[in-house]
């Protein structure tokens, strides 16, 4: 299945929901069921809040991340040898 993204402004939609999305970028999703328009959420609007109570820091939050990601681009590595 096939992710397109466009602004609302290039799609004809009715006025209630055009005024909703206004200057909005949207995902055009093909589905089994049919067409699914949905909203494309910034990533930091996402995870907004999503450390505060945790007794985690932005800074041990970030050290972590970049670990992972060090461990997932060694792993690509291992996989690639591996082909």
């Amino acid at each position: 299945m096939e992710t397109i993204v466009v602004k609302s402004e290039q799609l004809n939609l009715p006025e209630k929901i055009a005024k909703k999305l206004k200057g909005k970028e949207l995902e055009i999703i093909e589905t089994k069921e049919g067409i699914l328009l949905k909203p494309v959420e910034s990533s930091v609007k996402s995870i907004r809040g999503l450390l505060k109570g945790s007794g985690i820091s932005t800074e041990l939050f970030m050290q972590l991340k970049q670990e992972e990601k060090e461990l997932e681009r060694k792993k690509e590595e291992r996989l690639r040898w591996k082909t």
